[in-house]
Protein backbone atom coordinates (compact mmCIF):
# COMPACT_ATOMS: atom_id res chain seq x y z
CA UNK A 1 0.00 0.00 0.00
CA UNK A 2 1.25 3.48 -0.88
CA UNK A 3 -0.11 6.71 0.60
CA UNK A 4 0.52 10.05 -1.06
CA UNK A 5 -0.78 13.38 0.27
CA UNK A 6 -1.80 16.37 -1.84
CA UNK A 7 -1.67 19.86 -0.33
CA UNK A 8 -2.15 22.71 -2.81
CA UNK A 9 -2.12 25.12 0.15
CA UNK A 10 -0.23 24.46 3.40
CA UNK A 11 -2.68 25.67 6.07
CA UNK A 12 -4.08 22.23 6.96
CA UNK A 13 -0.61 20.82 7.54
CA UNK A 14 -0.42 22.90 10.74
CA UNK A 15 -3.15 20.60 12.11
CA UNK A 16 -1.51 17.43 10.79
CA UNK A 17 -4.15 17.19 8.05
CA UNK A 18 -4.15 17.03 4.27
CA UNK A 19 -6.36 18.36 1.50
CA UNK A 20 -6.35 14.91 -0.09
CA UNK A 21 -4.92 11.48 0.56
CA UNK A 22 -4.27 9.17 -2.39
CA UNK A 23 -4.04 5.46 -1.65
CA UNK A 24 -2.95 2.74 -4.06
CA UNK A 25 -2.30 -0.95 -3.62
CA UNK A 26 -5.07 -1.37 -1.04
CA UNK A 27 -6.41 -4.80 -0.21
CA UNK A 28 -8.79 -3.82 2.62
CA UNK A 29 -10.87 -0.76 3.48
CA UNK A 30 -12.59 -0.47 6.87
CA UNK A 31 -15.23 2.17 7.62
CA UNK A 32 -15.53 2.96 11.32
CA UNK A 33 -18.73 4.35 12.78
CA UNK A 34 -18.58 7.38 15.04
CA UNK A 35 -16.54 6.81 18.19
CA UNK A 36 -17.24 8.76 21.37
CA UNK A 37 -15.93 8.97 24.91
CA UNK A 38 -18.55 6.72 26.47
CA UNK A 39 -18.73 3.84 28.90
CA UNK A 40 -19.69 0.27 28.00
CA UNK A 41 -23.38 1.21 28.17
CA UNK A 42 -22.98 4.27 25.93
CA UNK A 43 -23.19 6.89 28.70
CA UNK A 44 -21.08 9.99 28.05
CA UNK A 45 -17.78 10.33 29.88
CA UNK A 46 -16.16 13.68 30.78
CA UNK A 47 -19.20 15.99 30.32
CA UNK A 48 -18.09 19.52 29.48
CA UNK A 49 -14.45 18.54 28.81
CA UNK A 50 -13.92 18.54 25.04
CA UNK A 51 -10.25 17.52 25.26
CA UNK A 52 -10.97 14.53 27.50
CA UNK A 53 -13.84 13.55 25.22
CA UNK A 54 -11.62 13.74 22.12
CA UNK A 55 -8.97 11.63 23.84
CA UNK A 56 -11.61 9.10 24.90
CA UNK A 57 -13.09 8.91 21.40
CA UNK A 58 -9.58 8.55 19.94
CA UNK A 59 -8.86 5.69 22.36
CA UNK A 60 -12.08 3.96 21.28
CA UNK A 61 -11.10 4.42 17.63
CA UNK A 62 -7.66 2.96 18.33
CA UNK A 63 -9.30 -0.06 20.00
CA UNK A 64 -11.56 -0.53 16.96
CA UNK A 65 -8.53 -0.25 14.66
CA UNK A 66 -6.72 -2.90 16.69
CA UNK A 67 -9.76 -5.17 16.47
CA UNK A 68 -9.50 -4.84 12.68
CA UNK A 69 -5.75 -5.62 12.87
CA UNK A 70 -4.87 -2.02 11.99
CA UNK A 71 -3.16 0.97 13.63
CA UNK A 72 -3.67 4.75 13.36
CA UNK A 73 -1.13 4.67 10.52
CA UNK A 74 -3.85 2.94 8.45
CA UNK A 75 -6.22 5.92 8.80
CA UNK A 76 -6.81 8.02 5.70
CA UNK A 77 -9.94 9.98 6.68
CA UNK A 78 -11.56 11.39 9.81
CA UNK A 79 -14.88 13.15 10.12
CA UNK A 80 -15.05 14.97 13.45
CA UNK A 81 -18.49 16.01 14.65
CA UNK A 82 -18.62 18.50 17.52
CA UNK A 83 -21.24 20.49 19.33
CA UNK A 84 -18.70 23.26 20.01
CA UNK A 85 -16.43 24.15 17.08
CA UNK A 86 -14.90 27.11 18.92
CA UNK A 87 -13.87 24.97 21.90
CA UNK A 88 -12.51 22.30 19.57
CA UNK A 89 -10.38 24.79 17.63
CA UNK A 90 -9.16 26.46 20.83
CA UNK A 91 -7.88 23.12 22.13
CA UNK A 92 -6.58 21.64 18.85
CA UNK A 93 -3.02 21.91 20.14
CA UNK A 94 -3.96 19.30 22.77
CA UNK A 95 -5.72 16.89 20.42
CA UNK A 96 -3.91 16.97 17.07
CA UNK A 97 -0.70 15.44 18.51
CA UNK A 98 -2.65 12.22 19.14
CA UNK A 99 -3.03 11.38 15.47
CA UNK A 100 0.13 13.14 14.28
CA UNK A 101 2.37 11.19 16.67
CA UNK A 102 0.51 7.96 15.81
CA UNK A 103 1.57 8.31 12.16
CA UNK A 104 -1.85 9.08 10.69
CA UNK A 105 -1.88 10.71 7.24
CA UNK A 106 -5.47 11.87 7.01
CA UNK A 107 -7.91 14.02 5.16
CA UNK A 108 -10.39 15.43 7.66
CA UNK A 109 -13.68 17.26 7.91
CA UNK A 110 -14.76 19.13 11.05
CA UNK A 111 -18.52 19.48 11.35
CA UNK A 112 -20.40 21.58 13.88
CA UNK A 113 -23.67 19.94 14.89
CA UNK A 114 -26.51 20.91 17.19
CA UNK A 115 -26.18 17.77 19.27
CA UNK A 116 -25.04 14.16 19.19
CA UNK A 117 -26.82 11.04 20.49
CA UNK A 118 -26.42 12.16 24.12
CA UNK A 119 -26.56 15.86 25.02
CA UNK A 120 -23.38 15.46 27.12
CA UNK A 121 -21.37 14.12 24.14
CA UNK A 122 -19.40 16.94 22.50
CA UNK A 123 -17.22 14.94 20.05
CA UNK A 124 -17.76 12.00 17.72
CA UNK A 125 -15.00 10.70 15.40
CA UNK A 126 -15.83 8.71 12.27
CA UNK A 127 -12.98 7.15 10.28
CA UNK A 128 -11.84 5.25 7.21
CA UNK A 129 -8.74 3.06 7.24
CA UNK A 130 -6.97 1.08 4.53
CA UNK A 131 -4.45 -1.73 4.42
Amino acid sequence: MQIKTHNPTPWLEHFGLNHAVEVSGVTRTVYFSGQTASDADGAALHPGDIVAQFKGAWACLCDALAAADMTPANLVRLNIYTTDVDAFMATADQTTPLYIEAGSKIACTLLGVTRLYDPAVMIEIEATAVA
